[in-house]
């Protein structure tokens, strides 16, 4: 036989679906992260490479205001220190030119400028050095300030090349910035999206099978036990299924227990009831003898109470059989004044014989019923109603609608109902604390198959507090 293939539990499947979704969201936040830790690392550096050739530039300017400075009191002087010290600020100078040339890579123009500005100190150097062939001072001088100015010229390109190339790196890392922005910005949506489609995955899974778990309870609470319950999903979940499936077989099996008891009980009762009443029968009809007056009373005692006794079998069968017809209703739009109207004839005989009236005012919304037993509800609460009253009086239904519901109220002016009793008085064989009056006494199960009647419909009945009589009310959904 194969085994059915593991299914995780519902804490394990809503377990591993939080984690899914923090880490699907988590590897979102980490990107973004490591994004903002990449541009502002690249802005740090650009910042950095900024600051320094804005100083070589900087520097390299005022090494050429001294070279230029030193030449000229070296030419008016002309002492061998100068001309050293000259040499000195070259030296230092063309360290910061070739720095420049390192951090502009990118610049064709660059190292040729670069070029040409050694070419032009060295042609100062060799200016105050006298190794020109103008030999005089005032050649050498020219010679000089040409070559300073050709200095100044380049020392003004670079710096103009240099703040274009700061400006290019900035606009660069807005650039990155702009796409790492929109880079994240779909990371996140998308990181979201499959969160909200995981969870509703997950809902879905977890949820399904909770509704057909829900509907089981319904159906097996309305005693709907023929179908076989099957729960799909997690692995808790379909063992409450099969314990539900339990569940409904073994209230099948108390069920047909039960009415099995109850139809044995009734039949061993009444086989000697009947043996007994026809034995009380024959000892009233003489057959045995003649009773004397106190005999025949003893005998009109036992038919009395065997008649009764017989009664109640028959009453607790059809109450067992009015439960059993509750929970399979044919639901249909029903109009309820026409169906209160064929009521109220049908105990016309019994409201005349008791010189009894039968008022109906109002009138009500469809409702969806089975009439055939919402006719045996009403006829129950009418028949007590009309039962209770006394000679002369008239017992009032009335039809009405307010919101949702649709009511019928049957008002008698009979003994009343206890105010501790207005519950109790829908228990079966419950029959009050005030004196009946009445020739021939109920059961007690009229009001209690009204209840079974009434609930089967989803609505509800109950008895209202009076001061006089009783008032009884129905309340029933309408049938949109």
């Amino acid at each position: 036989m194969l085994r059915p293939s593991p299914r995780p539990s519902f804490t394990a499947t809503l377990l591993a679906s939080f984690l899914l979704i923090v880490g699907i969201l988590s590897a979102a936040a980490v990107s973004g992260w490591l994004s903002l830790e990449s541009f502002a690392h690249d802005s740090r550096s650009s910042a950095a490479i900024a600051l320094a050739l804005s100083g070589d530039v900087q520097r390299l300017a005022e090494r050429s205001i001294d070279l230029e400075r030193g030449a000229r009191q070296y030419l008016v002087l002309e002492e061998a220190p100068l001309l050293e010290r000259f040499r000195d600020i070259k030296a230092d100078t063309l360290i910061a030119l070739q720095q420049i040339e390192t951090r502009l890579p990118g610049f064709a123009h660059v190292p040729a400028a670069i070029a040409e500005w050694r070419l032009q100190v060295e042609a100062a150097e060799a200016a105050l050095a006298g190794d020109t062939p103008a030999a005089n001072r005032q050649a050498r001088i020219e010679a000089a300030t040409a070559a300073f100015t050709s200095l100044a010229q380049l020392n003004d390109g670079l710096s103009h090349t240099v703040r274009s190339q700061i400006e290019a790196t900035n606009r660069e890392l807005l650039d990155t910035l702009d796409q790492r922005r929109d880079l994240l910005a779909s990371q996140i949506i998308a990181a979201v999206m499959v969160a909200i489609s995981l969870a509703a995955l997950t809902g879905w899974w977890l949820l399904r099978p909770l509704r057909r778990i829900e509907q089981s309870i319904a159906d097996i609470g309305e005693n709907r036990l023929g179908q076989t319950i099957s729960i799909d999903g997690p692995a808790d979940l379909r063992r409450v299924g099969a314990q539900l499936d339990w569940l409904r077989l073994r209230l099948g099996e108390l069920e047909a227990n039960r009415n099995r008891v109850l139809r044995h009980v009734s039949h061993e009762l009444k086989t000697p009831l009947a043996s007994l009443r026809e034995g009380v029968s024959l000892l009233a009809d003489g057959v045995l003898g003649r009773l004397t007056p106190e005999q025949r009373e003893v005998t009109t005692i036992v038919e009395h109470n065997t008649r009764a006794l017989q009664e109640r079998i028959e009453q607790l069968l059809h109450y067992n059989a009015v439960q059993f017809n509750a929970r399979h209703l044919e639901l249909r739009p029903s109009a309820l004044l026409p169906l209160v109207r064929d009521v109220a004839g049908e105990l016309q005989l019994q409201a005349q014989a008791r010189d009894v009236g039968i008022d109906i005012v109002g009138d009500a919304p469809l409702v969806r019923a089975d009439s055939g037993k919402l006719r045996i509800a009403l006829s129950n609460l009418l028949a007590n109603a009309v039962g209770f009253s006394p000679p002369g009086s008239r017992v009032r239904v009335e039809l009405s609608a307010q919101g949702e519901g649709v009511f019928i109220d049957c008002i008698d002016n009979g003994p009343g109902i206890r105010a501790e009793e207005l519950e109790r008085v829908f228990e079966p064989f419950f029959q009050g604390s005030h004196r009946d009056e009445r020739p021939a006494k109920g059961s007690g199960l009229g009001l209690a198959i009204v209840r079974e009647f009434i609930d089967a419909h989803h609505g509800r009945v109950f008895a209202l507090p009076t001061v006089h009589g009783a008032h009884f009310r129905i309340e029933l959904p309408h049938a949109t």
